[in-house]
């Protein structure tokens, strides 16, 4: 392949089966969610290259984001490519990624291997058989699921590796403190509920169902789901901050809407209180649904 992948990119319009409220639904507060959010584990690396059977030539992430998956797999992979829709997302990526060319030598190299491009799920601008590995990290729920597998068949070479990968919200902790995390959301939906018209409100798919739209595309002669954890420090204000990222919240702040903000106050002192200022081990349950091309 002798042009650049980055050269034959396209997809500045809105593809047909995504929605403008999935992509906007995360302007305006990157910073939080990269800050919040865990970075994908060296666990996804190591299951899919080993389902690959050797090192990566080419890594797509859809839906990366700030960067939080796509870096995992800078000393990994031959080539990244990060696709984020969201500017603001994106930029924070792009941002995140020359920082680390700054950081001299080592990071040049790095920075060489990774690029971000403005693209969507089911629009990509890659030749058929492009890329080794194709991931979706909490994101294949924002997308249009049957042509986004489409897609991702038509880009991965053969005995190429698709895999969704999620982690379940919160981490463990206290079911006390586990049930007002879950009350808070239920809150922020029923908010937007009330006050968003239902043309304007993002769209979330059933992460219970991604292996089912894996196996029932057709695509794939192997799919399965891999369950794991991961193990990552956490403050209270960590453990605050990852509620304060979740897309729901942030769209009911945008409304400015004191009932929740009471609410999350409420939570925020009950964290606090249970931490006692200590960083403390949780663990992240993952759960990976893959498809072998």
């Amino acid at each position: 392949m002798t042009k650049d992948l980055t050269e034959i990119w396209q997809g500045d319009s809105v593809p047909e089966g995504n929605r403008v409220s999935n992509v906007e639904r995360f302007s305006g507060f990157e910073d939080t969610y990269d800050r919040h959010r865990p970075e994908a584990p060296e666990e996804v690396v190591t299951l899919l290259t080993g389902y690959l059977s050797r090192r990566p030539s080419l890594v797509v992430d859809l839906g990366c984001g700030t960067g939080l998956s796509s870096f995992v797999w800078k000393d990994a992979a031959d080539r990244i490519i990060g696709v984020e829709p969201n500017d603001d997302m994106r930029g924070k990526a792009l941002a995140k990624l020359q920082s680390l060319t700054e950081q001299g030598a080592d990071g040049h190299a790095q920075s060489g291997a990774i690029t971000f491009v403005s693209g969507y799920s089911n629009q990509l601008g890659l030749p058929d058989g492009a890329a080794d590995i194709i991931t979706c990290s909490q994101s294949f729920h924002w997308m249009e699921p049957a042509s986004t597998l489409k897609e991702a068949a038509r880009v991965l070479r053969e005995e190429g590796v698709f895999a969704a990968y999620d982690c379940d919200w919160p981490p463990s902790l206290t079911w006390r403190i586990e049930h007002a995390y879950h009350e808070l959301i239920r809150l922020a939906d029923d908010i937007i509920d009330r006050r968003v018209n239902p043309e304007d409100q993002a769209y979330k798919g059933d992460k219970n169902e991604h292996l089912k739209h894996i196996r029932e595309s057709g695509l794939f002669r192997f799919f399965k789901e891999i369950v794991f954890h991961h193990v990552e420090p956490f403050t209270a204000d960590r453990y605050t901050g990852l509620a304060v990222s979740q897309g729901a919240i942030q769209t009911v702040f945008k409304l400015n809407q004191p009932e929740l903000r009471e609410k999350m106050a409420s939570f925020q002192a009950m964290v606090k209180e249970y931490f006692q200022e200590r960083t403390l081990p949780l663990m992240l349950s993952y759960r990976m649904r893959i498809g072998i091309k």
